[in-house]
């Protein structure tokens, strides 16, 4: 159902969905929610510290955790202090949760234990991403980045970033649940920033005069070198995998994306993909032959407890050229200073 649902919405046209009624309620439901909003109904309120929300307008994945993870790094690089807030995937418990080296994923979900791994960031995981802020204000950080929450519109941000596989693009334009949208792809119009990862490829990055906004900056996540999941030996080269078949093992938001690239490095993969988040058991990684089994570092974070020394798992790390990269981070900081603790907004 999940792989005819991605070919439904990543399609160029719309087409005749019976779905399309159900997609013009959850229209209605987010344009009134925002209206409330924006009109005082409901309040947006500050954290104490400037916030920066990195975000989708489409369901799946699109890079948005290697952004988070590049923006707190160079951030931190420039001597402020970070903090992560994510909603924490799957999480039922209501009240803030630091994230430590030793937390399970199961507790905080498998992002906000990546991010805290590859940034060293404090990093906090809450239902209520205000709530979530709060606690890394009160933990003496600088600036807060929230690992989406786009729509979260009770935490008042400062800045906002919405991340677009080239790809994919917004799909075939219609909200859930007969298309990608959680909210109206013209919503792209209001944000700060779109990092595009990829080439803009798709149809609905190209409509109008085939040009994105101004404040488009492009993205590529670059591989790095496979690890071996148990930790023994050096990383090697994917190159090292050629000539010979590799089981290729993807639980995120877009296992095509995997898959391609590493058909790009020149290995014949064998496809395994699995839903986003999958918690993953022995059987799922266990097949009729010795050949290397290689994953994500997110799906990786799931599989501590799995760990054979046919399990590797890729690293990939945003890039940007070296002129964008002082665009963005020029443009972020722009954004941060004038920020004032007592000011409202979305």
């Amino acid at each position: 159902m999940e792989q005819r649902l991605t070919r439904l919405w990543y399609r160029d046209s719309a087409g005749f969905s019976w779905l399309a009624p159900l997609a013009w309620l959850f229209g209605a439901v987010v344009r009134l929610r925002r209206y409330a909003y924006a009109h005082g109904w409901l309040e947006s309120r500050r954290a104490g510290k400037p916030v920066i929300v990195v975000g989708n307008l489409t369901v799946g994945g699109t890079g948005k955790t290697p952004l988070v993870a590049w923006l707190a790094q160079s951030l931190s690089a420039t001597g402020l202090r970070v903090g992560i807030v994510s909603r924490g995937y799957g999480r039922s418990e209501r009240a803030p949760q630091a994230v430590h080296a030793e937390t399970s994923w199961r507790e905080v979900g498998d992002e906000p234990v990546l991010l805290h791994q590859l940034t060293g960031c404090d990093t906090v995981v809450a239902q209520d991403r205000l709530a979530g802020a709060q606690e890394l204000v009160a933990r003496g950080v600088d600036v807060v980045i929230s690992d989406d929450g786009l729509q979260h519109l009770r935490l008042a941000r400062d800045c906002e970033i919405v991340v677009v596989d080239g790809a994919r693009g917004f799909g075939n334009g219609r909200l859930l649940p007969a298309g990608p949208l959680r909210e109206p792809a013209s919503r792209a119009r209001q944000v700060n920033l779109i990092v595009v990862n990829g080439v803009p490829e798709h149809a609905s990055l190209l409509a109008g005069d085939g040009k994105l906004p101004a404040a488009t900056l492009q993205m590529a996540l670059i591989g790095g070198n496979a690890h071996r999941l148990d930790g023994f030996g050096g990383p090697q080269p994917l190159g090292h995998f050629r000539g010979t078949p590799v089981h290729a093992v993807a639980g995120i938001g877009n296992p095509q994306r995997f898959f391609r690239d590493l058909r790009a490095c020149g290995l014949e993969v064998i496809e395994h993909p699995f839903p986003d988040h999958h918690p993953f058991v022995a059987a799922d990684l266990t097949f009729n032959d010795e050949l290397p089994v290689l994953m994500t570092q997110k799906d990786a974070v799931r599989c501590r407890s799995l760990v054979t020394a046919r399990l590797w798992f890729v690293p990939v790390s945003a890039r940007f050229g070296d002129s964008q990269t002082q665009e963005l981070l020029h443009r972020v900081v722009q954004l941060l200073a004038p920020a004032k603790p007592n000011a409202a907004g979305d």
